[in-house]
């Protein structure tokens, strides 16, 4: 229902009001100044409409997703561990704790940047596919008299659907060396341990099967899905009535943050119940009773793992992991509703009926803080490289 009324909302395209013209004289000049307002305007946006090679719409997009989630990543080490803490009492307690023991007990590289190459990897590859694929069915759906809102809306959709396929496996290999940390981990008994990416495909293939590097699959599609069409929507929309309000396709810097942030920012926000069913399936389901009994305490150290990589059973390499963004403290045992379901609608309903509207948004802060920094990032250096490749461009038109 939320989305249908987004959708009409953003299915008209009204003209943005003209520019205030209370210093122009009255009568002729009026009208003549009123006349070149309007026509200044559609300049503006007809040259935004310009068409830039798909090969570089991905790989300005590919560049700023990578860099915004190289910049990120040491915070979705942080949430990892908040969330798939097998501790209890749990060993991490707030996102300063979290940073600082970390750091200090595995260091930086093989700690907080555990995990880079594989989000590397997808990041990039995602986001030059994504951002490809958006620009693509953009300009099919607009040619074909698809209203602008509903192209840019369906296109993030379409966009995000054909990214999946590389981004799934790469954010399984990466959640699990976050977890696990450095090899042989002393300081967190996580169930793995891998020596390397390449490591950690080979065993998880071998041990597990090809699917489980789609684990998650559709619970990060139906969350993913609605996120990226509103962050389109919003971005497309925003933008063009700067582009006005500025007379210029060339927005300033402080206004292409703003425009980036609020539209990440918004759709993380309005897809926050999404995140939270997808949390709980990924933190509660697989036998997480069985997990807490057996779990050491916070104070204690776990003894170095063997020196291989331990081949588990299915029931532990099946891991309540959670790739939502980060809580600042860390949940009490207990705190939230068990959904024992595979439904994202009947765990969007369970919720409901048992913690009411406010438990659709547990954690809205700093998914909020983090689409927004992540977005902006993302969607400025875009826009840079757009114009950088069309003053140097790569291939032609």
């Amino acid at each position: 229902m939320v989305l249908a009324q987004l959708v009409e909302y953003f299915s008209t395209s009204p003209t943005p009001p003209l520019r205030d013209s209370n210093n122009v004289a009255p009568g002729r000049n009026a009208s003549v100044a009123t006349r070149a307002e309007a026509h200044h305007a559609e300049e503006v946006l007809e040259e935004e409409e310009k068409q830039h090679p798909l090969v570089h719409a991905g790989l300005a997009g590919g560049l700023g997703g990578v860099t915004g989630d190289m910049l990120m990543h040491s915070l979705d080490t942080v949430k990892t561990r908040q969330q798939g803490d097998p501790y209890r009492p749990p060993k991490y307690h707030s996102l300063g704790n979290t940073y600082y023991t970390i750091l200090r007990q595995e260091g930086f590289a093989r700690g907080l940047y555990g995990g880079v190459l594989p989000a590397f990897v997808g990041s990039f590859g995602g986001t030059f596919i994504f951002f490809g694929t958006y620009e693509w069915s953009k300009r099919l759906l607009k040619d074909n008299g698809v209203t602008p809102a509903i192209s840019y809306f369906t296109a993030g959709l379409i966009a995000d659907v054909a990214a999946s396929p590389l981004y799934v496996p790469t954010e399984v290999l990466k959640t699990r060396l976050q977890l696990q940390g450095r090899y042989n981990n002393p300081y967190f008994k996580s169930g793995y341990n891998y020596r390397s990416t390449l490591n950690a495909a080979s065993n998880i293939a071998r041990h597990e099967g090809i699917p489980a590097l789609f684990h998650g699959y559709r619970a990060t599609l139906y969350r993913d899905l609605p996120f990226s069409a509103l962050q389109f929507a919003f971005y497309e929309k925003e933008r063009e009535a700067a582009m006005w309000f500025e007379g210029t396709k060339n927005l300033s810097l402080p206004t292409e943050i703003f425009v980036g942030a609020t539209a990440g920012g918004a759709a993380g926000v309005i897809t926050c119940p999404f995140d939270v069913v997808k949390t709980r399936m990924q933190t509660q389901v697989n036998g997480a009773t069985a997990a807490a009994s057996t779990a050491p305490t916070a104070t204690g150290e776990s003894p170095p793992l063997p020196n291989s990589s331990r081949i588990m059973t299915t029931s532990q390499q099946c891991r309540s992991i959670s790739t939502a963004e980060p809580p600042t403290k860390h949940r009490k045992a207990g705190a939230s509703t068990t959904l024992n379901t595979a439904s994202v609608m009947k765990g969007l309903r369970i919720i409901y009926q048992t913690e009411g509207i406010m438990g659709w948004f547990r954690g809205v802060g700093p998914r909020g803080v983090w689409t927004s920094i992540q977005s902006g990032t993302m969607l400025v250096l875009y826009q840079i490289l757009l114009g950088k490749l069309e003053e140097y461009p790569i291939v032609k038109d």
